[in-house]
């Protein structure tokens, strides 16, 4: 029988300490072997006990869980899954932990302290078993800190050359800091983003993603037009669908099942977009854990679409992409370091030739070429 999974629970709150274990004792690959009540105690246990992954709060006395967490970064290289509370201040530490190298979070349900811990056990232990098989992080690329220039405004509405859509769960926040701040200002294209992320969390981390990029960053409303050089960020517990409409085509919300276990799911936006924009659409899948959005790219596929996904060696999990490359659903492979110009190339529109045009038979439209207005 293989060894079991080590983990070192550190938190302030006793009754966590309590909680997290006693939700860990159904699966049996995993065993806590020890407690921190903050950082500097659960620094001298990950001497002590060798963990194979920590959950980290971070909001403790004397060492907090950030400082932890460069400690650890710097010296140990123990993967460090955050259990964060569904508060503000607590959202906007959790994305600070995962630019630091957190590899995951997850948050504590609203009735833990009354021990109602079933909700997040098996997110959690899933969560660890990836974290421990992953081991250190692969590829950290951070953005470097630029100051933002807002986009200068027009007066019409710039529409999209191409619609965009992006599917991407664990690593994501740092991978999509570093592709955002690569694109340019007047980027063609309109970008449509799944990141697997709870409510609470997903305006702050389109604000973020915001200020350190060129382009247009925000949380998708209802009705929000689809506009060139402009990302929309699907609310957590939402899903986002896309309609073309005779004014502008918009994003739509919606309320409906979670699919693939998720809530926003990747494949409810990879298939809405195959179905509205055709071959005019561009998928692309990056690092994440499970499968989705590989059906939906797919669908993409089907419909004439741009189908792309992230290379395995710079994701930090590449479960998503290869679940879409092993059914033969991606037509490129690229790297994250080298996404945002393939993007580039892919979405600045088609200069109208100056030859007199071939005969259909002789010279077929490229596939996926832009739709004018």
């Amino acid at each position: 029988m293989s060894e079991k999974l080590r983990v070192l629970v550190v938190d302030d709150s006793a009754l966590m300490r309590k909680l997290i274990p006693q939700a860990l004792l159904h699966d049996p690959t995993i065993e806590v072997v020890g407690t921190a009540m903050d950082g500097s105690i659960g620094l001298k246990k990950i001497e002590e006990l060798r963990p194979d992954v920590v959950t980290l709060d971070l909001d403790m006395p004397r060492m907090d869980g950030i400082e932890m967490l460069r400690q650890i970064t710097r010296k140990h290289r123990v993967p460090v899954i955050v259990v964060s509370a569904q508060t503000t201040q607590s959202a906007s530490l959790t994305l600070k932990a995962l630019a630091f190298g957190a590899f995951d979070f997850v948050t504590k349900p609203p009735d833990a302290a009354s021990g109602r811990m079933e909700q997040i056990a098996a997110e959690l232990a899933l969560k660890i078993k990836v974290a421990a098989a992953s081991g250190a992080p692969k590829m950290i690329i951070t953005a470097p800190p630029s100051k933002r220039k807002e986009p200068r405004r027009t007066a019409m509405p710039q529409w999209p050359s191409r619609i965009v859509a992006i599917g991407i769960s664990t690593g994501g926040p740092n991978a999509l800091q570093y592709l955002f701040s690569q694109l340019p200002e007047d980027f063609p294209g309109c970008l449509l983003v799944v990141q697997h992320m709870p409510e609470g969390f997903t305006e702050m981390f389109a604000r973020r993603l915001h200020e350190s990029s060129p382009i247009e960053v925000k949380e998708a409303q209802s009705g929000d037009l689809l506009l060139a050089g402009r990302a929309l960020i699907c609310p957590g517990n939402r899903h986002m669908k896309v309609r073309r409409m005779a004014h502008g085509d918009i994003a739509v919300l919606v309320d409906q099942p979670r699919v693939n276990g998720h809530r926003p799911s990747v494949d409810v936006l990879f298939n809405s977009v195959a179905q509205e924009f055709g071959s005019n659409a561009l998928a692309v899948l990056m690092t994440g854990m499970g499968d989705d959005g590989a059906a939906g790219m797919g669908a993409i596929q089907a419909a004439g679409g741009v189908t792309i996904a992230q290379s395995l060696d710079t994701c930090v999990v590449d479960s998503m992409p290869r679940a879409a490359i092993t059914r033969g659903f991606v037509s490129r492979v690229v790297s994250l370091p080298n996404l945002a110009s393939i993007l580039q190339s892919k979405c600045v529109p088609e200069r109208p030739s100056t030859e007199p045009a071939a005969a259909p038979a002789d010279a077929p439209a490229e596939q996926g070429a832009s739709r004018r207005r």
